[in-house]
């Protein structure tokens, strides 16, 4: 069975910085695309990023420069790596992992950006 453990969310002051940890487990071969997702209150789910299994990745234009992604393949594992965090970062993240025609959605961590 494939799970998605997401970890790393919290509560951080304006400026402040978070990392995301998503592990897949339940298959033996890596996702080919690992992706980011957020759901602030009362919002659609949007994509914030994504990498694939060669390392390609796609950025957000409303978090470029400030979040990137990477994975590491060995442990099936994707980051989100959070700088400069903005109030309107505020969401709950959820990790996305693609294998070949079935996709997984993890938990959702929450992230709250306040002072």
């Amino acid at each position: 069975q494939v799970q998605l453990v997401e970890s790393g969310g919290g509560l951080v002051q304006p400026g402040g910085s978070l990392r995301l940890s998503c592990a897949a487990s339940g298959k033996t071969v890596s996702p080919n695309l690992m992706s980011w997702y957020r759901q602030a209150p009362g919002k659609q789910r949007d994509l914030v990023a994504h990498i694939s299994s060669s390392g390609n990745t796609y950025i957000a234009d409303s978090v470029k420069g400030r979040f990137t992604i990477s994975r590491d393949n060995a442990k099936n594992t994707a980051y989100l790596q959070m700088n400069s965090l903005k109030p309107e970062d505020t969401a709950v993240y959820y990790c996305y992992a693609e294998w070949v025609a079935m996709g997984y959605w993890g938990q959702g961590t929450q992230v709250t950006v306040s002072s």
